[in-house]
């Protein structure tokens, strides 16, 4: 899937990645491959997989 970071909270590593077909999906730190979440920045493109977590959908390997 392709989409645009909507809003990260770089102190506490996590964000929200606004998709193509308008779902706000969860991110952590640790789903980001080849950028530090200090790079990660409001409207930057980015590719991502969907998994389900306890919590329920969330961005994983993503990619820009």
């Amino acid at each position: 899937m392709t989409g645009t970071v909507k809003n990260v909270n770089h102190d506490k590593g996590y964000g929200f990645i606004r998709g193509k077909d308008g779902a706000e999906n969860f991110f952590h730190r640790s789903a980001l491959r080849n950028i530090s979440i200090d790079d990660v920045t409001k409207g930057r493109e980015v590719t991502f997989e969907m998994e389900e977590s306890e919590k329920g959908p969330r961005a994983e390997d993503i990619f820009v």
